[in-house]
């Protein structure tokens, strides 16, 4: 007992700013899409979401892309991230810095040179139509390539160090013992290595996924006007239109779909001892 008091008092600093700072400012705000002026319960704001293809549309496009983002980064990010646990510990600091050197540059920054690359006369679309792969003046801006590129760009740093981190302490000679067995690399990587490095997949994917759900700034900038994502809509309703409760409804819808992916996976850590 005594040490859950120590550990309660420690923690109790923290837990208040997070009270005082995220949690009470976000119920406010998730509070206002289902009340009315006079302060009534109303779903009125929620089923207009639901009940217009418009939104819907959005909503679609915010789960398909941030899927596609997910995999993406997850298909490349485990290769890459068993490269890194695989090499001299030189080496792997190396791979460490250049993998988190581009989170510290600011998120528009990096935007914003994506729309250079392949904006029209851009380095990428000169390169496609030197391969003799697309017409003069072809660009990828306002596309949903365009936001997976840059998406991935952003988010691959996630992917990368929740898997780096744990097969990092799988033991090595697992995968000596399965080639000794008879199995080929691609056998025991997938075999072995694959099978422990699950959790730090499911992590890296529950993070790249939520991230990319709730990004509108690259999204909204690659994308366009004719690409609207959900939290460029939330966006676009607060500051244009000034329509807060509705906002806030949209906010609701995307905060509840998150918790739908944490619980799920809360549960399987749980029961697989975290």
């Amino acid at each position: 007992m005594a040490s859950h008091r120590e550990d309660w008092a420690i923690a109790a600093p923290g837990l208040l700013l997070l009270l005082l700072a995220f949690l009470v400012p976000v119920g406010s705000i998730l509070a206002l899409g289902v009340r009315t002026e006079g302060g009534e319960f109303t779903p009125a704001y929620v089923i207009r979401f639901l009940t217009e293809p418009y939104y819907l549309g959005i909503s679609w496009r915010t789960i398909k892309l941030s899927v596609v983002i997910t995999l993406v980064c997850a298909l490349v990010g485990f290769p890459f991230a068993y490269i890194m646990a695989r090499v001299g510990p030189r080496l792997r600091l190396w791979l460490v810095i250049l993998i988190t050197l581009p989170l510290m540059t600011s998120v528009v920054v990096r935007t914003f040179g994506w729309m250079v690359l392949l904006g029209r006369g851009g380095l990428v679309p000169d390169i496609m139509r030197s391969l003799g792969l697309v017409r003069r003046n072809y660009t990828l801006m306002h596309t949903e390539v365009a936001i997976v590129v840059g998406m991935v760009q952003i988010l691959f740093p996630f992917m990368v160090l929740s898997i780096l981190g744990v097969i990092l302490r799988m033991d090595p000679r697992l995968e000596e013992a399965a080639r000794v067995m008879g199995c080929t690399f691609l056998q025991s990587v997938r075999r072995v290595v694959l099978p422990v490095a699950t959790p730090g997949i499911v992590a890296g994917s529950l993070l790249v996924f939520t991230l990319s759900a709730s990004y509108f700034i690259t999204p909204s900038l690659l994308g366009g006007a004719r690409l609207p994502v959900l939290a460029g809509s939330i966006y676009e309703t607060a500051t244009r239109t000034q329509d807060w409760p509705f906002a806030a409804a949209q906010s609701l819808i995307l905060f509840t779909a998150v918790l739908l992916l944490l619980f799920p996976y809360i549960r399987l850590t749980r029961k697989a001892g975290g």
